[in-house]
């Protein structure tokens, strides 16, 4: 028995990304104390690393570890560039996470590239890590008020073609992965069948990337007016 998207599972797992997102936007303020704050950022990081690191266990018990179980498709890398930003409160690495993050991990939630159905230990581990990587990107946007620009748009975009670079190279180098979706669209549905055959759609996605991230700057700007924003006339 497979995953299938919008069933019942698939529909409280994104209800439980909702609660989850709610909840940072309504406890954004006290997130902002530096005891919570520290908390907070700590407790996100390790539930994003412990999750890889169980992924990675899973393979290895499994006795099915090979180069594809690697950590290069993009929300691995956003999983563990988010980690490193709530760690580090490194300001390079915002860019990537707001914008990365958030749009690779949402895509993912909305057309899970998911075999293993609930409850199998995978279908836990993709929605916690997938919902942590918006947490992440959310978090930066709420409590740390970080606010995109398009500068920081093409930031994120010239992250995207520097991660690129290792998936397309393993990809080359094994000729069975398809990290980051660079050799092939993936098996399961999702919004690359919208788009040309490979490897047609790359050149298609260097579009729709800067599309959603100038459409992330636009809704970030709505969301900041109106949550702090507004002012009587």
């Amino acid at each position: 028995m497979r995953f299938e998207a919008f069933t019942a599972p698939h529909y409280a797992a994104l209800a439980a990304a909702a609660a989850v997102f709610a909840l940072l936007l309504l406890f954004r303020r006290r997130l902002r104390g530096e005891r919570a704050n520290r908390i907070f950022r700590i407790a996100l990081a390790s539930v994003l690393l412990l999750s890889e690191a169980s992924l990675q266990l899973s393979y290895v018990l499994d006795g099915n570890w090979s180069a594809g179980s690697l950590p290069l498709q993009l929300c691995s890398l956003m999983l563990l560039l988010s980690a490193a930003a709530l760690l580090s409160r490194a300001k390079t690495l915002y860019s990537a996470v707001f914008f990365l993050g958030s749009l690779g991990a949402i895509q993912a939630m909305l057309t899970p590239n998911l075999a293993e159905p609930f409850p199998q230990f995978r279908f836990f581990h993709f929605f916690i890590a997938h919902i942590a990587i918006i947490a992440a990107a959310l978090y930066l946007f709420a409590v740390e008020r970080y606010r995109p620009t398009i500068r920081s748009m093409f930031g994120a975009l010239f992250w995207l073609h520097l991660l690129a670079v290792p998936a397309a190279a393993v990809n080359a180098w094994t000729g069975t992965t398809n990290f980051m979706f660079l050799a092939g669209k993936p098996a399961t549905a999702s919004l690359l069948d919208l788009l040309a055959p490979w490897p047609w759609y790359i050149l298609q996605l260097e579009l729709v990337a800067a599309a959603l991230c100038l459409a992330l700057v636009g809704l970030s700007k709505a969301a900041e007016y109106w949550f702090v924003g507004r002012k009587k006339p």
